[in-house]
C-alpha cells in the first residue's frame, strides 16, 4: 500500500511505506484520491482525546466542553459563536462539506501510552478522520506521531513544549497554542521591569519534555537580561506534595522560584511554597518572588489566594474585549454557566480551523487540509491576526502576560492581563536552537 503526498502545486507523489506496526484503519478506495477514513455517508467523525483523569483532568473537562460547543456550532446549533467573527466565511453551519459532524472521545490519562491507545481506537474502530485534544506535550508528541503514521490530521490541543513544533514536528500535525519560547520572550521584559536585572532563580521543573523546554526558554530569556540560575530540579509528573522540593529552596540563596509546573502540579507546588513562607522572605535584600511561566484560569482557581501578584503567560483569556473573544465567551457561558479557559479556547479554535481548511480545500484528504492550513492567515478567533506558518505548523500571534489579581471581583476574575506582547516580539526563525533537529516531512493521507 503506497503512501502519497501532495505538493504545494497539488501534484501527487509516491512516498515511502506506512510505518510498520500500526494496524491500518478502514480505507475507502477511490483510485489515487484514497485516504484514511474517508467519509462516504452523511456524517463525519472527529476524535477528541483529552485527560479525563490525572493531574490535567480539569483542563480536559473544559476541552471537552469546547469541543461539544464547536460541533454544535458547525452543525448549525446555538448562536454560531466565533464562526460569526472568523475572517474566513466558508463555514455555513451545515456540518463540514454538508456532512453532519459526530465525535468520539478518549481519556489520555496524561500518559503517552494511554493517549496513543485511545487515539488508535478512535481512528481504527470509530473512523475518526481528525484527532484533537490533550493537555500534555508528552501526549501531544506521541499522538501527533501516531496520526502521521495513520494518515489523519492532528489538531493539537493544549501543548506548550517547543518540541511539538520543534524537533518532533510532523506534516500532519498543527498547533494553535503558543510555546515555551514565546512565554520566555514575552515574560522577560515584564519581569525585568518588575523585579530588576539582578536576580537569582531556582527552578522546579516537571520531568517531561514540556518542563524541559519551558525551563530552557525561561532560563535563556532571564539569563540574557542578567539573572543567574542557581539550581534547577526535576519533579515527577505524578508528584502531589512538593514539600521536600521546597526545603532546599529555603536553604539556597535564590530570591526567585520559577515553577515550571502546570495543572494540578502547579496548584500543589505553589500552595506548598506559600505554606513554607517563601513569599514572606527577604533574600539578598530583595522580596522573594514566585513565577509561573504558563498560567490558566483553572490553575488560578485551584490555587486561590496564592496566585495574587504572581506573573505568568497565557495563550488567551476570557476578559479580552475583541469581537471573537466576546462571542466565544458568550456562547460558552450561556451553555455552561462560567467563562472558558485557554484550553477550551484553543480546542474550539482548532476544530473550527480544521473544518474551515476542509471546506476551503473541498476535501477531507489530509494533504488537502495541510495545503489549506500552511501559511494561512486569519483573524477573528480571539488572538488577533494569526499566521499558521508553513515551515513548522506553528501559529504566530500576540501573547498575553498576566498576573494574579489582588482584588478579584468574582471566582472567575482571578487573572489580569498586564501586557499584550506583539507577535513580532515572540516570533523566531524555524531553525532557532530551541527548535532544532526537527523534520516536518510530507503529509501522509494513509492510503
Amino acid at each position: 500500500m503506497s503512501k502519497f503526498s501532495i505538493s504545494r502545486r497539488g501534484l501527487i507523489k509516491t512516498g515511502a511505506m506506512v510505518g510498520a506496526g500500526l494496524a491500518m484503519p478502514t480505507i475507502f478506495t477511490r483510485g489515487a484520491s484514497a485516504f484514511t477514513n474517508e467519509p462516504t455517508g452523511g456524517t463525519v467523525t472527529l476524535g477528541f482525546n483529552v485527560p479525563q483523569s490525572g493531574p490535567y483532568a480539569d483542563e480536559g473537562a473544559d476541552e471537552l466542553r469546547a469541543f461539544e460547543l464547536a460541533v454544535e456550532h458547525l452543525n448549525g446549533g446555538g448562536d454560531g459563536g466565533m464562526m460569526n467573527t472568523f475572517s474566513s466565511k466558508v463555514l455555513e453551519g451545515n456540518g463540514i462539506l454538508g456532512k453532519k459532524v459526530e465525535f468520539v472521545t478518549g481519556d489520555t490519562q496524561t500518559k503517552s501510552d494511554a493517549a496513543r491507545a485511545s487515539a488508535r481506537s478512535m481512528i481504527e474502530k470509530d473512523g475518526a478522520v481528525m484527532i484533537s485534544g490533550g493537555s500534555s506535550s508528552g501526549v501531544a508528541v506521541a499522538v501527533q506521531a501516531l496520526c502521521q503514521e495513520a494518515g489523519v490530521i492532528f489538531m493539537a490541543g493544549l501543548t506548550h513544549s517547543n518540541d511539538t513544533t520543534g524537533k518532533d514536528r510532523k506534516a500532519n500535525g498543527f498547533r494553535h497554542f503558543f510555546n515555551s519560547y514565546m512565554s520566555g520572550a514575552a515574560l522577560a521584559p515584564v519581569l525585568k521591569n518588575a523585579y530588576g536585572a539582578d536576580r537569582k532563580a531556582y527552578h522546579l521543573t516537571a520531568d517531561y519534555n514540556w518542563g524541559y523546554t519551558t525551563e530552557e526558554a525561561i532560563r535563556a530569556s532571564t539569563e540574557a537580561m542578567g539573572w543567574e540560575t542557581v539550581e534547577a530540579v526535576k519533579t515527577p509528573l505524578t508528584q502531589t506534595d512538593f514539600s521536600s522540593y521546597i526545603t532546599p529552596v529555603l536553604q539556597s540563596d535564590a530570591d526567585v522560584l520559577v515553577l515550571n509546573h502546570y495543572g494540578g502540579n502547579m496548584v500543589n507546588s505553589l500552595t506548598n511554597a506559600v505554606q513554607f513562607g517563601l513569599r514572606d522572605r527577604v533574600v539578598n535584600g530583595k522580596q522573594f518572588e514566585i513565577i509561573v511561566p504558563l498560567y490558566s484560569r483553572l490553575m488560578a482557581k485551584g490555587a486561590g489566594e496564592n496566585v495574587k501578584g504572581i506573573f505568568g503567560s497565557t495563550n488567551w483569556h476570557w476578559s479580552l474585549q475583541d469581537e471573537g473573544s466576546q462571542a466565544f465567551v458568550r456562547s460558552f457561558g450561556e451553555k455552561y454557566g462560567f467563562p472558558p479557559s485557554q484550553a477550551a479556547h484553543t480546542c474550539y479554535v482548532q476544530t473550527l480551523l480544521y473544518a474551515d481548511a476542509v471546506a476551503r480545500g473541498g476535501s477531507f484528504n489530509p494533504c488537502s487540509v495541510v495545503e489549506a492550513l500552511e501559511d494561512f492567515e486569519f483573524d477573528g478567533l480571539g488572538n488577533g491576526p494569526t499566521l499558521y506558518r508553513a515551515e513548522d505548523h506553528q501559529c504566530f500571534k500576540d501573547v498575553l502576560v498576566v498576573r494574579g489579581k489582588e482584588n478579584p471581583t468574582s471566582e472567575f476574575d482571578l487573572l489580569e492581563v498586564v501586557e499584550v506582547t506583539p507577535v513580532d516580539q515572540v516570533t523566531y526563525a524555524p531553525d532557532h536552537p530551541q527548535f532544532a533537529g526537527g523534520d516536518l516531512g510530507t503529509c501522509n493521507p494513509g492510503a
